[in-house]
């Protein structure tokens, strides 16, 4: 198992457990071309902080990458109503755009 992994998962249901584990531990599963697990962590990182909009961004990524695009826009459209909503302008912005490119090319006549 790849140490950082393994490091981070050492910590769950420990006292520093939290979003930003949840996150990190998405972060590095992603890395490791687990973007299954990795949308796990995210989802936890986000029912921990149903604020923490950087998890939608990464849990839409990391969903997308899964094979999984209908639950990848819903991550994305929930991201950005809760970045809209703190005033993270630019976290909107970037899931927008991750967004466009999930939907289906017009179709051409």
């Amino acid at each position: 198992m790849n140490p950082r992994i393994e490091s981070l998962t050492k910590m769950l249901d420990g006292p520093r457990d939290g979003a930003l584990l949840r996150f990190s531990l998405g972060n590095e599963y992603l890395k490791a071309g687990a973007p299954g697990e990795a949308a796990k962590c995210f989802l936890a990182a986000a029912d921990r902080d149903p604020q923490y909009s950087a998890a939608f961004k990464a849990l839409g990524k990391a969903l997308n990458e899964a094979g999984d695009p209908a639950g990848a826009r819903a991550a994305y459209q929930q991201g950005i109503v809760i970045a809209e909503d703190k005033g993270d302008l630019q976290a909107a912005k970037e899931m927008k755009v991750f967004l466009r490119r999930l939907s289906p090319a017009p179709v051409q006549a």
